[in-house]
């Protein structure tokens, strides 16, 4: 029996980017349900009953929920084909480290960016470029964040990519200008059709935030 697989997922979202980049690493055929947030489908109420957030990937009938979870169980289960995580224990433990650091410390410092004003976003700016600085340090010389190959961590921060349009220019900064490693390492990986295909352009982006903006009265 063919394997039945549903994605449940909302277009800007950096967590359903990374669960769309690796189907698409894997070549996995799978049905997309793009989810109206602030009318979630009983579907996804059923699968995620404790978060009630996407992504959710369900599989054969079995829900799946976090985004890091769901790469790591797509790594698992179609393991034959274009690992994502290392063999050798130490680098999968590794990277497990920097792909939750991504998760706690950039997706902490937007949402900081993003709701807050005067010094304190002051102060939001300051540590984004701080925590970018650090993930440069990593990445070092390195094609990618593993070495040669687009792996874990690489898919874990490059959904970021395409919010990078809106935090510049709601945040009044210049993120090549102060990491342009990250920034060349973002354009290495959309030579990638994975990345290219799944990552929506950056303009729509910042179009939905100002819209989300002004809909809560920060625009």
């Amino acid at each position: 029996m063919a394997d039945e697989v549903v994605l449940l997922d909302f277009w800007p979202s950096m967590f359903g980017m990374r669960v769309r980049i690796a189907l698409a690493e894997k070549g996995i055929k799978y049905e997309y349900k793009d989810e109206d947030l602030r009318n979630k489908s009983p579907l996804l109420l059923e699968m995620n009953p404790i978060h009630k957030k996407i992504p959710v990937l369900i599989h054969n009938g079995k829900p799946m929920c976090e985004s890091l979870i769901i790469v790591q169980y797509i790594d698992e289960v179609w393991k034959d084909r274009c690992p994502l995580l290392p063999i050798d224990p130490y680098q999968r433990a590794h990277s497990r480290f920097w792909a939750d650091f991504v998760d706690k410390k950039v997706t902490e410092v937007l949402l900081k960016m993003g709701t807050t004003k005067g010094e304190e976003k002051e102060a939001g700016k300051k540590e984004f470029f701080e925590i970018f600085m650090i993930l440069e340090g990593e990445l070092g010389d390195k094609p990618y964040f593993g070495g040669e190959t687009f792996g874990f961590v690489d898919l874990s921060l490059i959904p970021y990519y395409s919010w990078f349009y809106a935090i510049e220019t709601l945040g009044e900064l210049n993120i090549e200008a102060e990491c342009p490693k990250i920034v060349a390492w973002a354009k290495r990986c959309l030579q990638k059709e994975t990345v290219a295909k799944t990552l929506p352009d950056q303009k729509k982006v910042y179009e939905y935030v100002e819209q989300m903006r002004k809909r809560f009265g920060n625009g």
